[in-house]
């Protein structure tokens, strides 16, 4: 199983930015997914979420209408559109996956993912 996140950089406040985790070795339909992120000294907390089918989604408080999760599963990768960034943002990006036994309504934890990318940083500065 390998997840791969791409598409972090540097970017200006308000500017954007969209994150790519390209699945392989097993098939996403069967997952829900995850976008988390990390910031140095600090816990790793949930983005966003999406179901395996794509119909349902679920963000953390201080993303909500600034970002937007996505799944192709013909590709079996998910998104993650980031707009407005604000210096808060800063961190480290992580995907994640599990299994149809994860409980949708607790895809926001990280501690109930197996599967994870290796990161990707994202840095929001003037």
């Amino acid at each position: 199983l390998q997840l791969v996140e791409s598409g972090g950089g540097l970017v200006q406040p308000g500017g954007s930015l969209i994150l790519s985790c390209a699945v392989s070795g097993f098939n996403l339909d069967y997952y829900i997914t995850g976008w988390f992120r990390q910031a140095p000294g600090k816990e790793r907390a949930g983005v966003a979420c999406i179901s395996n089918s794509g119909s349902s989604t679920n963000y953390a408080d201080s993303v909500k209408g600034r970002f937007t999760i996505s799944r192709d599963n013909a590709k079996n990768t998910v998104y993650l559109q980031m707009n407005t960034l604000k210096p808060e943002d800063t961190a480290v990006y992580y995907c994640a996956a599990e299994g149809p036994l994860l409980l949708f309504r607790l895809c926001m934890l990280p501690g109930k993912y197996s599967n994870w990318g290796q990161g990707t940083q994202v840095t929001v500065s003037s």
